[in-house]
């Protein structure tokens, strides 16, 4: 299971789970039934019948955790040379702005890297090494703010629907006051 403030379970969560799997295999053994071990160790009975199948099948390591399920693209290594490249700036690798976007971060990935990822898998990986998304705290040095409030005050009232005069009325839709 991961988390979007940091990524996968910490090694304590991950032997509490171990620890609870392994309750459920001294609970099978001595013979009690699939919903009886759920409600006493807060887990789904679905669960548990998986647990209960791993046990039969291949015993009490068959119940075992095996590890996450993948193994990251990016290693931690290869995520600091990721992270040095951001640093130098998307201008520094051709493009005309200073702004990273997920699609230019997976194009320099796919380069430096010859690896290719979703953008989704870019903007996870980011989260978990703690980036995050950024707003511009400027506005555009072309925008005209002059401009701006003569189209609100000239052009706006036109575009905006009127609005329905406020006075007594019905909530029921089949008195005109309500229209």
């Amino acid at each position: 299971m991961r988390y979007p403030q940091g990524g996968g379970l910490t090694a304590e969560r991950q032997a509490f789970r171990e620890r609870v799997r392994m309750e459920a295999v001294a609970m099978f053994a001595a013979g009690r039934g699939s919903s009886e071990v759920a409600k006493e160790l807060r887990v789904s009975v679905r669960s548990v019948q998986r647990w209960r199948q791993a046990w039969r099948a291949a015993g009490q390591d068959g119940v075992r955790s095996r590890g996450p399920a993948s193994r990251p693209r990016l290693s931690d290594t290869l995520f600091a040379v990721l992270e040095e490249e951001l640093a130098k700036g998307p201008a520094a690798h051709g493009w005309p702005d200073q702004r990273w976007t997920l699609a230019r971060i997976k194009t320099l990935i796919g380069r430096r890297f010859h690896k290719s990822m979703t953008l989704s898998g870019i903007s996870q990986m980011l989260r978990r090494h703690g980036w995050s998304h950024q707003v511009p705290t400027r506005r555009a040095v072309e925008r005209d703010e002059a401009a701006v409030a003569d189209w609100v005050k000239e052009m706006w009232p036109h575009v905006e629907a009127p609005r329905r005069r406020s006075g007594p009325g019905s909530s029921s839709k089949t008195k005109p006051d309500s229209r």
